[in-house]
């Protein structure tokens, strides 16, 4: 018999704030975490603001040689897996570790390493190169380090799925635990891409917003004025247990984890097909994997770039989905404040789209101030709003024609 599976722990390290609570209270007053780049000097970039994660300390997480030997996106995800186990109170020394399995997402991994040694090796020469360069860099290494930070000695790996990276790995640790190969599955993703070489990659396929006069602004799903998303980074860790396990400890229940689909477009590298069927599928897959119709679902928590195709295509699945019901659900993108934080972007919208599950408050979609006759649903405009929510899904699309869907419910 399938399991049956639930959250039970929250973290976030985002561009609004550090700490599930700093986060969520950012995310309910509208706030923008999108600035001027402070990592590096910007001033020849096309692109000069992200959205950075500002109020991390890595000397709260880890000693100094220690966070020396750790990319920053392995820092963002160690931190977040200690932050969410003590968020779920889950006691490791009272726990089988060979039961704790680890499965966490990034979309490129230590870029910030890869960067740094390429300079190494480009002005100081081979034999300069560190030895951490390749442990540090490579994309399968937070899933690593959470492990062995924790002594969780389960199922363990990593999934690259670009911009849908997230949301994939929650649901596969929903799979995972289902069919009863672990108790617990800390998941998530973590980026910290906010770096040179990705913003000029970024910039030069004309993928950015280019509101350097107004960062805060930039970001703005399905407003008519939209003209790129914003690049963000930091990281969503969620722990998942089986609800037999949850109950026997007596741990506090966000939502549970019902439905899961993903799919893809076959159609282009960057751009989502422009009859949004497979991504209209991803939701319908999940749907029907939570035995729930369009009619019982509450709350969306969009993909939402802030692109011109994503956020018609998106708003297009959904009517193709839910019908005369596309109109009636509430739809909200939270990258309008915290930017698109890539393989990261699904975990951290997951967290959020339990936390409105468990209290009945919606963030808002800030920045919408002129409506799209191609995006007319309602998308919570630019303040939050009180609605029981029973059901929600959260969408993640990425490059490569990647889609994925994953639907929670109040248990």
């Amino acid at each position: 018999m399938q399991k049956r599976v639930v959250i039970t722990g929250l973290a976030a390290i985002s561009p609004v704030g550090t700490g599930k609570e700093k986060f969520w209270q950012a995310l309910l007053a509208g706030q923008s975490g999108i600035g001027p780049i402070t990592r590096f000097d910007a001033a020849a970039m096309p692109v000069r603001f992200a959205g950075e994660v500002r109020d991390f300390d890595p000397g709260h997480f880890f000693d100094r040689k220690e966070a020396r030997r750790l990319d920053r996106f392995t820092q963002y995800a160690v931190a977040g897996a200690r932050m969410a186990l003590e968020d779920a109170g889950l006691d490791l020394e009272k726990e089988d570790r060979d039961r704790i399995g680890v499965i966490f997402a990034t979309g490129i991994g230590g870029m910030e390493t890869f960067e740094d040694q390429t300079r190494v090796l480009l002005e100081k020469g081979p034999n300069r190169v560190s030895p951490f360069f390749v442990p540090m860099m490579i994309a399968n290494m937070a899933a690593g380090q959470i492990s062995i930070n924790l002594g969780a000695r389960g199922i363990n790996f990593t999934v690259v799925n670009a911009c849908a990276s997230g949301t994939n790995a929650v649901g596969e640790a929903c799979r995972v635990l289902q069919r009863g190969d672990a108790e617990v599955v800390i998941t998530g993703g973590s980026e910290a891409s906010v770096t040179p070489l990705t913003v000029a990659g970024f910039a030069a396929m004309k993928a950015l917003s280019l509101r350097n006069d107004d960062p805060a602004r930039a970001s703005r799903p399905f407003d008519r004025g939209r003209d790129g998303f914003v690049l963000g980074e930091g990281a969503g860790v969620l722990v998942l247990e089986t609800l037999e396990h949850a109950c026997a400890r007596g741990a506090r229940i966000y939502a549970e984890v019902v439905g899961y689909g993903c799919t893809a477009d076959a159609y282009h590298i960057t751009a989502p097909a422009p009859d949004a069927s497979a991504a209209a599928r991803a939701m319908a897959l999940a749907l029907d994997d939570a035995g729930l119709k369009p009619g019982d679902i509450d709350y969306i928590n969009a993909h939402g770039t802030s692109t011109e195709l994503n956020d018609r295509q998106e708003t297009l699945a959904i009517k193709n989905v839910f019908g005369a019901d596309a109109a009636r659900v509430a739809i909200s993108s939270t990258k309008s404040m915290t930017g698109h934080l890539l393989g990261a972007a699904g975990a951290i919208e997951l967290i959020v789209t339990a936390l409105v599950v468990a209290t009945g408050v919606i963030p808002p979609t800030i920045n919408y101030e002129e409506p799209d006759p191609d995006c007319d649903l309602d998308y919570v405009p630019n303040k939050a709003r009180e609605q029981q929510v029973t059901a929600a899904m959260s969408n993640s699309f990425g490059f490569g024609g990647h889609n994925a869907t994953v639907v929670l419910r109040k248990l």
